[in-house]
């Protein structure tokens, strides 16, 4: 699983990178909120380990922008920092993070979260794959949506989608049609 990491400190970024090799995480490493910003947008990691105070762009920013990008797969991010105390905790919760680990972290800990970022991105994975099942009428193909009515599968799609339909005849419900 990628695991990105916003870190500014470079001894920090050191040796979380090599903690985080030693577990089986593909890492990428990035030195301020603004470069983790592209490497998150064409690498898409499923969870960023970001510290609160960094140069160009800070963590709480970084937060705020994951959380507008609004992907289908889910982000789990994890703000590291020097800042204690309930404020800080609210606020960095506020802004996007999943959870919240104060400065010198605990490797042990840390593991233990990334144990439990990896069960809710499993769970909303589980999820989405639930979500994309449509329930369908096996005889006239119409689709049920959330208020529970059912409708054509055209305007279902239509309205969720830019698709327009054009109707047509396959060549074997032409000859049927035909009576051939």
């Amino acid at each position: 699983m990628k695991v990105m990491i916003a870190e500014d400190d470079p001894v920090s970024s050191l040796v979380l990178n090599s903690k985080l090799k030693k577990l089986g995480y593909e890492v990428i490493a990035t030195e301020n909120g603004r470069d983790a910003w592209f490497a998150y947008q064409r690498e898409g990691p499923r969870i960023v380990i970001t510290d609160w105070m960094m140069p160009v762009v800070d963590g709480l920013e970084l937060c705020r922008m994951i959380r507008a990008d609004n992907r289908v797969q889910y982000t789990y991010i994890i703000m590291l920092t020097a800042l204690g105390g309930k404020g800080s905790y609210i606020e960095g919760m506020n802004a996007g993070a999943d959870d919240f680990v104060t400065k010198p972290f605990d490797m042990e800990g840390l593991k233990a979260r990334l144990r439990v970022a990896e069960r809710v991105l499993s769970l909303q994975s589980a999820v989405n794959q639930l979500e994309g099942l449509l329930p369908i009428c096996s005889y006239c193909k119409k689709i049920r949506d959330k208020e529970n009515i059912w409708q054509p599968v055209e305007n279902y799609v239509e309205h969720r989608t830019e698709t327009s339909f054009e109707h047509a005849l396959c060549p074997d419900c032409a000859r049927i049609e035909a009576g051939l």
